[in-house]
């Protein structure tokens, strides 16, 4: 029988009472060296930074992270958890520029890389004990004392034979990616880090129309039929490769009433171009994926020459919230864009 439940206990001194028990028994230690000749069960923990306290986002990952580990102790596995401390990248980087007074690399190399580095190396591990104490609060077990740093030359000679691993393997290989770039730091960004810094701003915005060529649409014979394309970001427009549809969007060819040219736009953005339909007449409906590899006329002659260039793509990822529905594809600045075009064989 179970002893009685005191409805009076207090939850937040049990949880101490618990820490306290496993801390004095090094109960942790104890569960893998009963363990130890258990089948293995790997466990890799990405290494948070330790510039920063933890997060939320580190609370929930964390608590992940130790009931994957338990879950197979549990099930008689040996399960290994070291922790460690992530010491490269921007984050420190940009903390150490702060702190010294710097801006970008030509400051960096003004000053001394060395002196940049060993003030990286001063700040890196600032909150190493506020964050053993939380995630020991949360109850997670790992082990502390064996952890390792991304900054150790052991672990970086690591890195490099994995690195070597892959080569002799014939898995690295040389391609493009479109990315975030900061030119203060000179380097790629991560979409995480590009988008902490999000902002709105007023941005000018044109509409572009690209001419039809040798497509002949019913109704529309004897007229010019243009695609009409619109971007936020015009100095990007000498770099178009191709425009991309939705699939699923509904889209129509309009007789325009002042110019008497045909234009193809989403069905749902004309009440942007026309203030009445008396504007304009609908000359017919399709769905975007019958647009597919109709050919336009290059607005600038740079690439006239490219490869499967200059063509209707389908993707999923355009929607009809703003502009005409079609979107300009310049595969050099764009990530979607550069996705959609390799696809087809559209290359830089």
């Amino acid at each position: 029988m179970f002893a009685a439940y005191d409805s009076n206990a207090s939850f937040a001194q049990l949880e101490e009472e618990v820490l306290k028990f496993w801390e004095e028994n090094d109960v942790f230690t104890k569960s893998l060296e009963w363990r130890k000749d258990a089948p293995p069960y790997v466990f890799y923990d990405g290494p948070p930074f330790a510039t920063g306290l933890p997060h939320y986002g580190h609370l929930l990952a964390g608590t992940i992270k130790d009931v994957i580990p338990r879950y197979q102790t549990m099930r008689g596995r040996y399960v290994e958890r070291t922790f460690g401390w992530d010491c490269h990248g921007l984050p420190i980087e940009a903390l150490a520029q702060e702190k010294l007074g710097l801006a970008g690399a030509p400051a960096i190399m003004e000053r001394g890389v060395d002196v940049f580095n060993e003030q990286c190396r001063s700040m890196v591990l600032r909150y190493v004990k506020e964050w053993r104490q939380i995630v020991t609060r949360m109850g997670r077990w790992v082990d502390f004392d064996n952890g390792y740093k991304t900054m150790d030359a052991t672990f970086m000679e690591s890195i490099w034979w994995v690195f070597k691993q892959l080569w002799d393997q014939g898995r690295v290989y040389k391609a493009h990616r479109i990315m975030p770039y900061s030119w203060k730091l000179n380097t790629p960004l991560s979409n995480m880090e590009a988008g902490s810094n999000y902002q709105d701003v007023q941005d000018p915005a044109v509409t572009i129309r690209m001419k039809v060529l040798d497509h002949v649409f019913p109704g529309a014979e004897k007229l010019q039929v243009y695609i009409l394309i619109w971007t936020t970001t015009p100095w990007t427009l000498p770099a178009n490769l191709a425009v991309c549809v939705g699939p699923d969007i509904d889209y129509c060819l309009v007789r325009d009433g002042d110019t008497d040219d045909a234009y193809i736009l989403a069905k749902a953005r004309l009440s942007t171009y026309y203030k009445s339909e008396d504007e304009y007449q609908v000359l017919l409906e399709c769905k975007g994926r019958e647009l597919a590899g109709i050919r336009y006329e290059p607005i600038f002659p740079y690439f006239a020459n490219q490869p499967n260039a200059f063509q209707v793509l389908v993707d999923d990822y355009v929607t009809t919230t703003d502009g005409s529905g079609i979107v300009h594809q310049a595969p050099a600045y764009g990530e979607d864009d550069y996705r959609v075009c390799k696809a087809v064989g559209i290359e830089l």
